[in-house]
């Protein structure tokens, strides 16, 4: 079907392809490897080819979002090379497995408030989508963990789900979310491990000489000495005794210092660049980039990352955010800015060990 006749189709039903709409999913890492491709090529050629905007989040969590934004004709073109993808690598997973090709599968993040119009009055909907469509679709009974909405997941041929998204689109429209909706988030994996070199069975003040070290994903950077900094930043947090919620108790002069004691990036490796696109919500932005773009130049020169934030865009609740340089600059960049995110999200809570990019 044509771009043309898509549009003549949707204007038939109601619904105008020019609105613009965002459609969420949740993919495994593997998943969002396929859709990224080599140095982010393929990402690229699919937001080319369907007009679409195709975001993904931050990549130290198992689980990750991928946002897709666009008129209907965008999202219906860029679920259509999404699905192809996914296909072509099951085919290709079967000719060296050998077990069957399963169908492709989708999941879908959907408020709870629209869940009730895309399974209709006693099921019709969901059930007329299906028998349409040639797709499974199933909504899940229960909420995604600390939010208001709920995972969809669709299954089928790379046709029928498109056509099933189509519906889906549909629905989203004539029946918008209703009330405050809290979205979905995953969970970070396990959060930096801070060790330090020799037996647990040495003396303390020993083992507090030995070097430490912080593992971000399959990393071990050099700290400094963890005793001495845990001391220094005990004398700034007297100094300064007042917290404001969401800002740190020390002195930025100071905090400045120790993040870059903390996390002086390794020695890069020429032809090993790499580049990482996660995204951030607007609301957050700010403390990412700093004042006069402070905090983002820092991060910079202590990861040794050359880092790129796009333009707010109509319509978008998040910003992209483009790290590129050897893969251990693009780990540190990032504990950095998801650094900076918890202490905004979070407050600063305490005095505990310090880490990777405390400031």
């Amino acid at each position: 079907m044509t771009t043309n006749e898509k549009q003549q189709q949707q204007q038939q039903g109601g619904v105008s392809p020019n609105v613009t709409l965002t459609i969420r999913l949740v993919m495994q890492g593997k998943e969002v490897g396929s859709i990224i491709g080599k140095k982010g090529d393929t990402v690229k050629g699919f937001r080319e080819k369907s007009g679409a905007r195709i975001n993904i989040s931050d990549g130290s969590c198992p689980e990750r979002i991928v946002t897709i934004t666009g008129s209907t004709v965008a999202i219906n073109s860029a679920f259509e090379l999404i699905t192809k993808k996914f296909d072509e690598d099951l085919s290709n997973s079967v000719l060296t497995s050998g077990t069957p090709k399963p169908p492709v599968s989708l999941r879908l993040i959907v408020p709870t408030s629209q869940c009730g119009s895309l399974i209709g009055k006693g099921g019709a909907k969901i059930k007329d989508i299906r028998e349409t469509t040639s797709a499974s679709i199933t909504v899940a009974s229960e909420m995604l963990p600390s939010s208001t909405e709920r995972a969809v997941t669709i299954s089928g041929t790379p046709e029928a789900i498109t056509k099933a998204i189509d519906q889906v689109c549909c629905v989203m429209l004539e029946s918008p979310p209703k009330g405050a909706t809290i979205p979905y988030r995953p969970k970070a994996a396990t959060a930096p491990i801070i060790f330090a070199g020799g037996s647990v069975s040495m003396p303390e003040q020993q083992l507090h000489q030995q070097q430490a070290y912080a593992v971000h994903g399959n990393y071990a950077l050099a700290q400094p000495d963890l005793t001495k900094l845990h001391h220094q930043l005990a004398l700034h947090h007297q100094q300064t005794p007042y917290a404001i919620p969401g800002q740190t108790p020390f002195s930025p002069a100071a905090l400045t210092q120790f993040a870059a004691q903390t996390a002086a990036p390794p020695p890069q490796v020429q032809g090993q660049a790499t580049t990482q696109e996660i995204t951030i919500p607007n609301h957050l932005i700010g403390c990412v980039i700093g004042r006069g773009g402070t905090k983002i130049q820092e991060i910079r020169q202590m990861s040794g990352a050359n880092i790129k934030i796009a333009n707010s865009q109509e319509g978008s609740t998040d910003r992209s955010v483009t790290i590129t340089g050897s893969p251990e600059s693009v780990a540190v960049a990032q504990c950095l800015i998801n650094t900076r995110l918890s202490l905004e999200v979070n407050g600063f809570t305490g005095l505990g060990m310090p880490g990777v990019g405390v400031f």
